[in-house]
């Protein structure tokens, strides 16, 4: 069955950023890019046990990007919370910094 996904607003921030970070870099790279993000969060969706990361928080790497999803999953409300899509450089605990 698959849960409902909740995209926190900075995670949205997070993917406009690269959007148009990869726009700029070639025009049209940002839609490929927002293309995978998609196509990964129906896979999450789906498929939602990936590993524990830290915190309770599950991650899922990009295939063609160097970016990763970070997520939490409340099963008894069968929801999936976005919390972040940073690129693998970053710290991961940029988020927790979040509002």
């Amino acid at each position: 069955m698959e849960f409902e996904l909740l995209i926190q607003p900075s995670a949205l921030d997070d993917i406009q950023e690269a959007i148009d970070y990869y726009d700029f870099q070639k025009d049209g790279l940002g839609e490929k890019f927002e293309e995978e993000v998609n196509s990964h969060l129906i896979l999450i969706s789906k498929a939602k046990f990936f590993q524990v990361r830290y915190d309770e928080v599950r991650c899922l790497p990009l295939k063609r990007f160097p970016y990763m999803i970070h997520f939490s999953v409340v099963e008894e409300k069968k929801l999936i919370i976005i919390r972040a899509v940073l690129n693998t450089h970053r710290n991961p605990e940029i988020w927790k910094k979040r509002g």
